[in-house]
């Protein structure tokens, strides 16, 4: 495989931090009254960041990560350098908030020590449970992305003979509520991996990016997503279609993955046309982009927890506008203690894992 053009890596930065506010706008719905534009596409923006990850992650594991170890430091370091200070953070900002507003807090707040373990070891999306942790509803997509990561490092690190049973195991571990899901995040890996996909074809690319946006625009704009979530429900049946909480959209989400896989396929071939204006902007875009995360991880707590102490008036716009500019604040600032202390973090998990198994360098057992 070729290395990530420059102009295509701009692309995607946008799309990430397209798909975050998208999610902030979809909650921030909570504190105002009016309706807020792009605000009924949050799950649709998840649905883009599970793409997008495969499509990174099968980058990175083919350029740069070529042992599991490596991979382990990365994935880990990605995963637990936001993931301990925003429900640290969830705590605090419900606690400050409840204090203030309990009626505008409409999510659990009880059982702290199954919440707080269930979600920082990944387990609150398992099979049939759904461990909300605190008002924190947006974390339930990290849950499901990290078994994505071990199972994607499970088929391509895992000796031959053991790497299908044990990613069989795992999915079967899991649970239908994160199986389901798993193709969505692959797509990304097969837009990487699969040479086909591979557009040559400049008229190509253009029809793909111009019909792959009319699509996921056309689809959403005429309740394409909304008859396939009430099919679901008519063929799942009331009790399975809630217990399927977040993944009861999967008929839609397979659509809208598909789109999305043709719209990065088509921006592929077309980036570099564009490189000139992806120059100009990459070095803010990136700087947004390294906040993404934390934004998508502590946005919903911090922006109920200002709402309560603004004591915002949610049948206007300016409280609304004032808690945006403070969450971006905060979010800058948690960031700095979060994404920006990445590297040391995966350092200090590359040094653990060199004492654990085979030496670096070496394969293991077919």
């Amino acid at each position: 495989m070729t290395p990530l053009q420059p102009a295509f890596s701009v692309y995607l930065d946008l799309v990430r931090v397209a798909a975050a506010l998208v999610v902030y706008l979809t909650q921030s719905q909570l504190i105002v009254d009016g309706k807020v534009f792009l605000g009924a596409y949050g799950h649709s923006a998840v649905v883009v960041f599970f793409v997008l990850s495969g499509y990174v992650v099968a980058f990175v594991t083919d350029q740069k990560e070529k042992d599991w170890r490596t991979y382990a430091a990365s994935r880990l370091s990605r995963v637990y350098s936001v993931v301990i200070p925003a429900i640290a953070l969830t705590l605090l900002a419900d606690a400050i908030g409840r204090a203030h507003d309990p009626e505008l807090y409409k999510y659990p707040w009880d059982q702290f020590a199954v919440r707080t373990v269930a979600a920082l070891a990944m387990l609150n999306e398992f099979w049939f449970i759904a461990i909300t942790p605190f008002s924190n509803v947006p974390y339930w997509s990290i849950a499901y992305e990290s078994w994505f990561y071990l199972l994607f490092a499970v088929i391509t690190y895992a000796p031959a003979r053991w790497r299908w049973w044990l990613a069989g195991g795992l999915l079967l571990l899991v649970g239908p509520k994160i199986a389901i899901m798993f193709p969505l995040w692959l797509a990304g890996v097969v837009l990487y991996r699969w040479r086909s996909l591979q557009v040559t074809s400049l008229g190509w690319a253009v029809v793909l990016v111009a019909v792959s946006w009319a699509g996921i625009i056309g689809l959403h704009l005429g309740g394409f997503f909304d008859h396939t979530y009430g099919l679901t429900k008519r063929l799942l049946g009331d009790w399975l279609f809630v217990q399927m909480a977040f993944s009861k959209f999967a008929m839609g989400d397979y659509v809208l993955a598909a789109l999305v896989v043709a719209n990065f396929a088509g921006m592929r071939r077309l980036s570099p046309l564009l490189e000139p204006l992806a120059r100009a902007i990459a070095r803010p875009v990136a700087a947004v982009a390294g906040v993404s995360f934390t934004l998508y991880l502590t946005h919903q707590p911090l922006l109920l927890m200002w709402a309560t102490l603004l004591d915002v008036d949610r049948s206007g716009w300016t409280g609304w506008w004032t808690v945006a500019a403070l969450v971006a604040v905060s979010v800058w600032l948690a960031a700095q203690i979060t994404e920006k202390r990445r590297g040391a973090l995966r350092r200090w998990i590359a040094r653990v894992l060199e004492r654990v198994g085979p030496q670096p360098g070496k394969r293991l057992p077919a």
